[in-house]
């Protein structure tokens, strides 16, 4: 550390940063300290914009939720703050950051369908503005740190081309936390560590993803003027499986039995710990107070790997609301109800238009967006402009078995998996996924132990739920037999969503795809001399047959 601390003499700070994750507790600081510390200069009159997102973590995995889980940080930043207790989010990895980054629901991208898989000749659509591009527009620096998933097979899909002037993290949905190796199927494995558009090799130093995105975090932030507003936007890894953590994580948790929650435990310990010093950071160098620090998770927590939603039903990957009902909370010195509880209904797809108006930018009247403008509902208390989201209808995924046009009143195709939320209704249709409500006493042996569960007994043929969620926010009580007209109604809607939907874009995979074939590196492997060819070997190829019919 010393060595490293004379490297760069009145930069010895972001020397540290560089070589070793900085213990900002030595100094005997939390987040909740004002000290703008040396550094500080005015702030510009846009805010700094923080934006990180948790990889599954469930509902119940903060402190001030119950968990047994200590989350110091989280639960500080919460308090001071705003706690969104009535946030959604969708089910899984993609469908979530490419709500995020564009304001647009799945049905309005084309992928509404499952998530985007190594191996696909997909990504998110070239012609959607995203939330960076609209940024640097009016002056933002903007960085990604993290975890990607949002398509690749093109060199115009990466981070970097979408509106981020610098990327420094992965572009699959998981990967090994040290080696950052992943396989997708037996013999399909590859690299996947990016700085910009190049594999980061030279950045590879077998440093946990967490505290490595971290430290790249502090050197951004180090090397950047606080005078001019920067976008960060951190996707961690964490506490998405596999389930790895470095050993002094465990320590608080070895009375844990389950092997796959005491593993979770110790990966969220790290990724509060990570915040902290995120936080700090920020105050370090000057951003703190005019910035504004938004928490996420990017869907519900998985039980067999760790996670937990408990009270709530279901898990991630499904569109009960422990799939879709996330952790998250705003914090920032430019609140006006700092310490308050928002119960306002607030969907991942309304931080595009908020922090586009907050950064004094301009929404493009063509763009049709799906989210709003939420922040005077979370700054001042206001009620939400939002009285509804569509959670998703997936025209692909396995139909229901007893579904049909006529179990929907002739107005909805119960058969099809989707999901809506009108003011306090919620209607499922389909099939919503595994929809067993995990308790914490189901982690207590080597399970989860599936007797702990409480299992749910299917009526033969069901297609069709509907819950009031805000009386009923646990999914217990089915009413669509008791309100039809309601189930009518909320069908309706879906109707009227769907006619707007795009095509599904989810293609089969291509063996170009393969590491191997890209010097055993997962990256862009669709080229633009190849797209130019094929069509003119194709035309040429056609023209004789023509000739011959002739």
């Amino acid at each position: 550390m010393v060595a490293a601390g004379t490297v760069l003499g009145s930069l010895s700070l972001l020397s540290l940063l560089t070589y070793g994750y900085l213990a900002w507790d030595s100094l005997g600081q939390r987040p909740g300290d004002t000290g703008s510390g040396p550094g500080s200069s005015p702030p510009s009159t846009q805010p700094h914009i923080i934006f990180i997102l948790a990889d599954d973590q469930g509902f119940r995995d903060v402190g001030y939720h119950g968990s047994e889980i200590r989350t110091p940080t989280l639960d500080q930043l919460a308090a001071e703050g705003v706690k969104l207790e009535n946030y959604y989010v969708q089910p899984m990895c993609t469908p979530s950051r490419s709500q995020f980054i564009t304001g647009k629901y799945q049905i309005h991208t084309g992928l509404q369908h499952s998530i985007i898989r190594p191996t696909q000749p997909n990504c998110l659509p070239l012609d959607n503005v995203t939330l960076p591009q609209k940024l640097k527009e009016v002056g933002y620096s903007t960085h990604m740190v993290g975890k990607w998933h949002l398509g690749f097979y093109r060199r115009e899909c990466m981070p970097t081309q979408r509106g981020f002037d610098t990327f420094f993290g992965s572009l699959l949905g998981s990967g090994d936390y040290y080696t950052h190796f992943k396989c997708d199927s037996p013999g399909i494995c590859g690299y996947d560590l990016y700085e910009n558009d190049s594999a980061a090799w030279d950045h590879d130093n077998g440093i946990y993803s967490t505290q490595m995105y971290t430290q790249k975090v502090q050197q951004i932030l180090a090397s950047h003027d606080p005078r001019k507003p920067i976008f960060l936007y951190i996707a961690y890894q964490a506490v998405h499986s596999p389930l790895q953590a470095p050993g002094k994580y465990f320590e608080n948790y070895r009375s844990i039995n389950n092997i796959n929650r005491r593993r979770y435990a110790a990966m969220l310990a790290c990724l509060d710990e990570a915040i902290n010093n995120v936080t700090l950071t920020l105050k370090k160098f000057g951003y703190y107070e005019n910035s504004i620090i938004i928490y996420s998770s990017d869907n519900g927590g998985q039980p067999m790997a760790g996670g937990s939603n408990w009270p709530l039903r279901g898990s991630k990957g499904t569109y009960w609301e422990g799939g879709i009902r996330a952790v998250g909370f705003v914090h920032s010195p430019l609140l006006k109800n700092k310490g308050s509880v928002c119960k306002e209904l607030v969907h991942i797809t309304d931080w595009f238009p908020t922090l586009i108006t907050l950064a004094e930018g301009q929404i493009d009247e063509d763009i049709q967006l799906d989210g709003y403008d939420i922040w005077e509902t979370i700054s001042e208390g206001r009620r939400s402009p939002r009285v509804d989201i569509l959670h998703n209808i997936d025209p692909i995924y396995t139909k229901a078995k007893n579904g049909s046009l006529a179990a929907g009143y002739g107005i909805w195709n119960t058969a099809i998996q989707s999901a809506i939320r009108v003011k306090h209704w919620k209607l499922l249709t389909g099939n919503p996924g595994y929809s067993d409500w995990v308790p914490p006493q189901a982690f207590s042996n080597a399970g989860p132990n599936r007797w702990h569960n409480e299992r749910v007994s299917w009526s033969a043929g069901k297609t069709v739920w509907l819950f009031n969620i805000t009386a009923d926010p646990y999914e217990r009580v089915d009413l669509s037999a008791k309100y039809p007209d309601v189930v009518k109604q909320l069908m309706r809607r879906l109707s009227q969503f769907n006619k707007t939907a795009v095509p599904v874009r989810y293609p089969p995979k291509d063996p170009r795809s393969n590491p191997k074939l890209n010097g055993g590196v997962w990256g862009p492997w669709f080229k633009e001399d190849e797209k130019k060819k094929k069509p003119d070997k194709s035309k040429g190829a056609k023209k004789p047959k023509k000739s011959k019919k002739k």
